[in-house]
């Protein structure tokens, strides 16, 4: 492995400030992409492709009516061209046609958030997939005029898997197979890049009685996640990442790559629990990550044993 590489995983928490009630107003965000080596998982290393240097890239937020503008700079060291097109961008092919940016170049896009709704961004330059799956994605979350409900926590995850020349687990700086990209033959599934990234770099943190929000997104860019929290329920579900009208009780949701969802969840017992793909051979490939609830359980929801 390379003995420079550095935990690229985004932290969770990192979520921006919720907007609510407020009049449209201009935004303006700067991101660079960074090619970088990063650790992949214990012993094994990988060289990134990244918005700011980390994976997914930063999450950025809005409201319906804003009009935000972009600046994509792109490292002097960086050996290849990269771009970003966001879902929430109407024309420009998200953004992805005016933003091909040479390295120590940048270019600016300007754009009115239109739709409301959790949306992916990800590199759009050839080949595309390529770009994606050496962790060139992340999401925009646009709020519905007026902002969402109150939550007591919010979080930010989003899925990607990775094609490597030498097998899962092996002990080297590995490099990106073209082939088994082509053939949708993922030799790791990671949440927010790496292997253990929210099960030890980070982990997702709540006590009994508060309701969680998760902003969970599928780079890809080929597979579909099933997302399930083993041992919780959905209370809401915000599928495909549209906020109009929610589904309730729900125990895994499917979300397509280049897709998105919001879960919302009350927790009501201490515990770990675990965020999986319920595909759960992936599992075994890096997909885990950890909510750790703590607190006094809620009388009556769950113990060992027969009743008492």
């Amino acid at each position: 492995p390379d003995p420079a590489a550095v935990s690229v995983a985004a932290n969770p928490a990192s979520v921006p400030a919720a907007i609510g009630a407020r009049a449209p107003q201009t935004l303006k965000y700067r991101m660079e992409t960074v090619e970088l080596p990063g650790k992949l998982d214990d012993g094994t290393s990988f060289t990134y492709w990244t918005f700011n240097r980390q994976v997914p890239g930063p999450m950025l937020r809005a409201r319906v009516g804003d009009t935000v503008e972009l600046t994509l700079f792109n490292a002097r060291d960086s050996k290849m061209i990269h771009s970003i097109d966001l879902h929430a961008v109407t024309g420009g092919h998200g953004g992805g046609q005016h933003t091909q940016v040479a390295p120590g170049q940048e270019k600016t896009v300007t754009f009115k958030a239109l739709n409301p709704g959790l949306y992916v961004y990800h590199c759009a330059t050839p080949l595309v997939p390529q770009h994606i799956a050496a962790g060139m994605y992340g999401m925009i979350l646009v709020e519905p005029e007026g902002g969402l409900s109150k939550v007591d926590r919010e979080y930010y995850v989003m899925q990607g898997e990775m094609y490597t020349g030498r097998p899962h687990g092996a002990p080297v700086h590995q490099e990106a197979n073209l082939e088994k990209m082509a053939n949708e033959l993922p030799d790791y599934y990671v949440f927010n890049g790496e292997v253990g990234a929210l099960s030890k770099t980070h982990k997702l943190q709540a006590k009994v009685g508060e309701t969680v929000r998760i902003y969970f997104g599928v780079g890809g860019p080929n597979k579909i996640s099933s997302f399930h929290i083993i041992g919780e329920i959905f209370d809401k579900v915000y599928s495909e990442g549209s906020i109009s009208s929610p589904k309730h009780d729900v125990q895994t949701t499917l979300v397509a790559p280049g897709g998105a969802t919001i879960v919302e969840l009350k927790v009501q017992h201490p515990g770990s629990y675990l965020l999986v793909d319920h595909a759960l051979s992936r599992a075994g490939k890096g997909a885990v990550g950890v909510l750790e609830v703590t607190g006094e359980p809620v009388p009556g929801v769950y113990h060992a044993g027969a009743v008492q």
